[in-house]
């Protein structure tokens, strides 16, 4: 053989090998790129499933948040209308005691049954009368002391001595503190 065609056959031979280098280069080259490709997109996939589980979090909050805002105002709506029906009840009482001293006791029956109704339709809106009698110990978070008094006995000390108006409270608030007379 001639060095002609040894030449050319090494030629051929080194042009072979680079075409297949060049070629597998680019087939790794393009593996790479659709890995990496698949990788953003995981990657993106990732971080739009975090915003949503985030977004879902934050609304399901505001549903609560606002749920419960409905819920005081309609609490507060309620014992606006309460509050300024206590008077007429505290009325009642005095027409009902006045009633019993007279000798009319139709009339006393008759106030008798409405001031009943009156007042089984505010417990059933949840109104309850704050419990305060003589003998109690007096205690500030509840009841409102008018004024204190010389107690009569040793044991009537910081205790109440007189109840001057009910108390009344709301579910578990209390919209009426009861009026008493402290002994010191």
């Amino acid at each position: 053989m001639s060095k002609k065609n040894k030449a050319e056959e090494v030629e051929e031979i080194i042009s072979d090998t680079l075409e297949n280098t060049a070629a597998e280069t680019q087939e790794e080259t393009s593996e790479q790129e659709e890995l990496s490709v698949e990788d953003s997109l995981k990657e993106d996939l990732a971080k739009e499933k975090d915003k949503f589980l985030r977004l879902f979090a934050e609304f399901e909050n505001y549903k609560k948040r606002t749920s419960k805002e409905r819920m005081d105002l309609f609490k507060t709506a309620g014992q606006e209308v309460i509050v300024s029906l206590l008077p007429v009840l505290d009325d009642f009482d005095r027409a009902l005691k006045e009633l019993s001293k007279s000798e009319d006791k139709e009339m006393f029956k008759g106030v008798e049954l409405i001031s009943g109704k009156f007042k089984e339709t505010l417990k059933s809106k949840g109104l309850e009368e704050v419990e305060a009698k003589q003998g109690d110990v007096f205690d500030a978070e509840v009841h409102d002391a008018i004024t204190q008094i010389p107690a009569l006995e040793k044991k009537l000390k910081g205790k109440i001595i007189d109840v001057i108006e009910k108390g009344f409270k709301l579910g578990d608030k209390i919209i009426r503190h009861p009026k008493v007379v402290v002994g010191n």
